[in-house]
């Protein structure tokens, strides 16, 4: 008698197989994700862990394992972050500092730097990239990913392309991130929150009604303190709550407000990510751990980037009429260098040459801490790199 075996993801190898092992056969891994719906799902929810505070530890290896909270001090700040173990004694965000400092005396303040937030954050971005243009950043610190066939065309699952993104964002870049998997906007940002931090949690669609059943309505977007309050007041505490009452008591009394509800007590909800930087740049770019004056080694660095462009506008079907070169200094003053092209491109050696141009005329023995590359004047994939008169590429 044959046994179905279950789809499974090894998260540190990326080894895709059928099976109900426990330990990754290829790697030795304990973090395997095993769903029936694992290849399904394709509507994703990426959330950084703990995100400024998980930046600083990073910059100052001595906060690892201190209680660190990211706000400013005295007695009218605020907790911006608190990393999770400060969290154990209770400091929250947008909690006054006074109360968070007495809930942990022995936590160690840090002033947010928010120059150095978003440069992580578009490192971070540029990852996600990699994996589909389709991405709706919500904040600095998470996104929704539409990872569905046709914003990829690469043959690679949405769960492997999910997995590859953690792994990437914790060895590039040197934080963690929380990924939820579902096939709605809701879910997806639901499933995020359920293993934090490095987690990664499948939401599916077979019995998605008995799984919200037991959660609070207070999971659902939308409802605030203020309408949990009024909820809980007419006896509805749970999503099974909601389940149980007729979609017109819920309207008469909330409004539109209560249809979503019913959507949301379902399992329904929007699949719509929208991008907003699909029509203007494609880029990639790198922020070395030590700071370079090396000509050599930026170019080094550029060349997997135009690969990454190439390969973004590739599946976009676009191609770039400029190429772009990011650089910033040391002491964060940024350097934006452009060059058009004789005909719009797709290919990476002409995005490398290019850049490699620019660089070369600002690699004047300043240190840099970051390069990136890009192409904007995007057009049509039809327009790029015509033949030459010989029958090769121009």
């Amino acid at each position: 008698m044959s046994t179905t075996l279950t789809p499974t993801l090894c998260r540190d190898c990326l080894t895709h197989i059928n099976t109900d092992a426990q330990i990754c056969a290829t790697c030795g891994s304990t973090r395997l994700v095993h769903h029936a719906e694992l290849d399904e799902l394709d509507i994703a929810h990426v959330d950084c862990d703990a995100f400024y505070a998980s930046v600083e530890k990073r910059d100052d290896p001595s906060l690892r394992d201190k209680p660190l909270i990211v706000g400013h001090p005295g007695g009218r700040g605020v907790v911006t972050t608190a990393c999770y173990i400060a969290r154990k004694f209770g400091p929250r965000s947008a909690m006054p500092m006074f109360k968070a400092m007495e809930m942990c005396p022995d936590a160690v303040v840090v002033k947010p730097n928010m120059a150095k937030y978003k440069e992580v954050s578009q490192q971070i971005r540029a990852i996600f990239l990699e994996a589909t243009p389709v991405i709706e950043p919500v904040s600095m610190d998470e996104a929704y990913l539409d990872l569905s066939a046709d914003t990829r065309g690469d043959g690679l699952t949405p769960a492997w392309h999910l997995a590859r993104i953690s792994r990437r964002i914790e060895t590039d870049v040197g934080i963690s991130v929380s990924i939820g998997l579902s096939y709605n906007r809701f879910l997806a940002k639901l499933a995020s929150d359920m293993e934090k931090p490095r987690g990664y949690s499948i939401i599916p669609r077979v019995g998605v009604r008995e799984f919200l059943a037991p959660l609070p309505v207070r999971k659902i977007n939308g409802v605030g303190e203020a309408t949990a309050k009024k909820m809980d007041a007419d006896g509805i505490v749970t999503i099974g709550d909601l389940q149980a009452l007729p979609e017109a008591q819920l309207v008469t009394r909330y409004g539109k407000f209560g249809n979503r509800l019913v959507q949301y007590a379902k399992g329904e909800g929007s699949r719509r990510i929208t991008s907003s930087r699909a029509s203007k740049s494609i880029s990639a770019e790198n922020t070395f751990r030590r700071d370079t004056s090396s000509f050599d080694v930026l170019c080094e660095a550029i060349e997997p980037m135009c690969e990454t462009v190439a390969n973004r506008m590739v599946r976009s079907k676009l191609a770039g009429g400029t190429v772009v070169v990011k650089l910033k200094t040391g002491d964060f003053q940024t350097l934006t260098r452009n060059r058009k092209l004789a005909n719009p491109t797709q290919r990476a050696d002409i995005l490398y040459q290019s850049a490699r141009q620019m660089i070369e005329k600002e690699a004047n023995g300043r240190a840099f801490r970051l390069i990136g590359v890009g192409v904007a004047d995007l057009c049509s994939a039809t327009e790029a790199d015509p033949p030459d008169l010989f029958g090769g590429l121009a």
